[in-house]
């Protein structure tokens, strides 16, 4: 089946992105697009661009009958979710087939074996890949997690089995602290996901945090376009990520990258993924944690040391073509990206409003993907990200200072950003250590 036109169901720095891929392939592109957005980049260089509803999301990107219309409207062949918004909703990518309109991700079937993560957790642990020690399965109640939190000892870390973005999330050191952590994230899970159901993991301290890349076809090929770190984060929420990870000696990502492989063929799974695992860089122990079944913020960097367009590859797999092997997929040099966000780069506080000037940096192997503009209004009711810087080098080292100069040259006025933000973990020395993990931003920020 070839793919003529592509819907995109999202917005943003993805949206413009998804759409110079779209269209450097031959096929049209098709935007969906709210009120707030109307004057965005990727409406004005669509084939064809359809309002789906005023700003709130759930009246606009979340509208799964608006965004089914556009493509009926538009006779789309498929659709491309990005992340966030409906990238991994089931009900979507059912509707979708029942439609006649092919989802450009995995099928139903393997996206609900994943979403859930305690499920997601014991079908890996059957699968022969290593897990962090914690329920198998969900934890009914307070009870119950008091229990299993002596069996396997404290630290441990509370999760919501629906959750993301570090919500419905607590660690707890002590007994006495479980009980009110436990109905905490009880409750924000429910507000957030609309479901409560939790599980329980030994809580690995001072981790890295490590993702690898796949991709497979309908002919039960599956690659990996290496490993990131991201473990420089705050509050759950990646800041920075690189690859490959330089925290890994061969054995380890050697490991770490054919456990992935092996996961994701034992799943019978099509399309762009990542697995996430913590790394105990004491004890060389990996551990899985999650599966994200669709595109990663991230991916640049992978596309980066590989020279493949991830989103082509989603398109090529979702009308029947056969993935390269794995020999062919050649990893080199270092490449770092930094989340450009607007906020506050002291408190991280949102800080929507009119960019009154913009320069985005140059130079051999920078990227900046981005949707903004001079003149362009940032609205107040999406995430905070307004673009991603990516640098490419030889090495770590020269990769840092490509980014520091690159961040010395973005310019963005009107609004604050992290720019500052990110000029000082360039210059940081830890960072340029390589000397963090997952906790080294809440010791500082």
């Amino acid at each position: 089946m070839e793919i003529k036109r592509v819907l995109i169901a999202n917005r943003g720095e993805i949206a413009l992105r998804a759409l110079r891929t779209i269209q450097e392939m031959g096929k049209e592109a098709i935007v969906v697009y709210s009120t707030a957005d109307k004057d965005a980049l990727y409406v004005k260089y669509a084939d064809a661009s359809i309002c789906i509803g005023p700003p709130r999301s759930s009246d606009s990107y979340l509208n799964i009958p608006a965004i089914m219309a556009a493509a009926q409207i538009s006779e789309a062949d498929a659709i491309f979710p990005g992340y966030g918004f409906l990238s991994e909703n089931q009900t979507f990518v059912e509707i979708c087939e029942k439609e006649g309109v092919k989802f450009i991700g995995p099928d139903v079937s393997a996206m609900s074996l994943m979403s859930d993560k305690s499920k997601a957790k014991s079908f890996m642990k059957r699968a022969g890949v290593p897990v962090v020690p914690g329920s198998d399965g969900a934890v009914k109640d307070a009870d119950t997690a008091k229990k299993l939190a002596k069996e396997i000892g404290y630290p441990v870390i509370i999760k919501a089995a629906a959750g993301g973005g570090g919500r419905g999330m607590r660690v707890v050191h002590k007994e006495e602290d479980l009980e009110k952590n436990f109905w905490s994230a009880e409750s924000e899970a429910v507000s957030a996901f609309g479901d409560g159901t939790m599980y329980m993991e030994k809580y690995i301290q001072n981790p890295r945090h490590i993702e690898v890349q796949i991709i497979g076809d309908n002919f039960g090929n599956v690659i990996h376009i290496g490993e990131r770190d991201c473990s420089m984060q705050r509050r759950h929420q990646k800041l920075i990520e690189e690859s490959p990870a330089v925290v890994l000696d061969e054995v380890a990502r050697k490991k770490l990258q054919e456990s992935a492989v092996k996961a994701t063929k034992s799943i019978g799974y099509t399309g762009a993924g990542t697995f996430e695992f913590l790394y105990d860089s004491t004890t060389k122990e990996f551990y899985f944690i999650e599966m994200n079944t669709r595109l990663q913020v991230e991916h640049c960097v992978s596309e980066m040391v590989s020279g493949l367009d991830i989103v082509e590859l989603m398109i090529r797999v979702a009308q029947g073509e056969k993935l390269p092997s794995q020999d062919e997929v050649i990893l080199r040099g270092h490449s770092i990206e930094c989340r450009i966000t607007a906020e506050d780069p002291k408190s991280f506080v949102p800080s929507p409003g009119t960019i009154t000037k913009y320069i985005a940096p140059g130079g051999r192997s920078v990227r900046m993907d981005s949707h903004i503009f001079q003149g362009y209004t940032i609205p107040p009711f999406y995430d905070s990200m307004i673009g991603k810087l990516i640098v490419h080098a030889s090495t770590r080292e020269k990769a840092i200072s490509k980014m520091n100069v690159a961040l010395h040259q973005l310019t963005i006025q009107g609004i604050k950003t992290t720019r500052n933000f990110h000029i000082n973990m360039m210059e940081n020395k830890d960072f340029r250590d390589n000397n963090f993990d997952t906790n080294y931003l809440s010791k500082y920020y």
